[in-house]
């Protein structure tokens, strides 16, 4: 133990005070451990940074799937699903909500079709929000959010084919069916009604 004390003051003085106070810098090379599986072993070539790559270039009407976090309002709030007495202490829920209309980062055709489509699940304030307590992580609930809001701008970015002349002819004769098995229900019960009705003075 006093050897490794005397070699560990040593390397303190002969060691420059500009350094790192790394464990290779202070205890020197003989007494320093490193792991196999650190990272600049595993990774030589990596800078070991973080890195946020920048947001990928929507093309023409195409969405990018890129949701920028800073033009939404997302609030948290006690989740009423799995978790037991864990979702009565933590807020777990995410409401993700945007003004649909000045949403910039949704191309202009399928932003249109959104505010067409979804004009009853917009609030008077023009906000759509999208409701999220399916885990009992935070994060993975704002993550889900956030996928059903991409998954929701994609099947409305996608035309949908014209219907066939021969779809066309099966929905309208479907339609005549349904409106003659109404108007036959209906007969029916005008029928039982009357019959019901006792014989009126002209009858007598």
């Amino acid at each position: 133990m006093n050897k490794i004390c005397k070699s560990f003051i040593s390397v303190l003085k002969h060691s420059s005070l500009d350094k790192t106070y790394t464990s290779a810098a202070v205890l020197g090379r003989n007494l320093s451990f490193k792991s196999d599986l650190s990272l600049d072993k595993i990774y030589p070539k990596s800078r070991l940074q973080l890195y946020t790559p920048p947001p990928p270039q929507s093309s023409g009407d195409k969405f990018s799937g890129f949701i920028p976090i800073n033009k939404l309002e997302i609030t948290y709030s006690r989740s009423s699903g799995p978790g037991g007495q864990h979702v009565n202490t933590v807020n777990t829920k995410v409401d993700v909500r945007f003004k649909l209309a000045e949403a910039d980062w949704i191309p202009e055709k399928t932003r249109q079709k959104l505010l067409t489509e979804l004009q009853n699940k917009i609030t008077r304030e023009g906000y759509y929000v999208i409701k999220s307590d399916l885990t009992r992580s935070q994060q993975m609930n704002l993550a889900d959010a956030l996928e059903k809001l991409r998954t929701l701008i994609r099947q409305y970015e996608i035309e949908a084919p014209a219907p066939s002349e021969e779809t066309v002819e099966k929905l309208r004769k479907r339609q005549e069916k349904a409106a003659r098995e109404r108007l036959f229900i209906k007969r029916q019960r005008s029928q039982i009604k009357a019959d019901r009705q006792g014989p009126s003075a002209g009858d007598l």
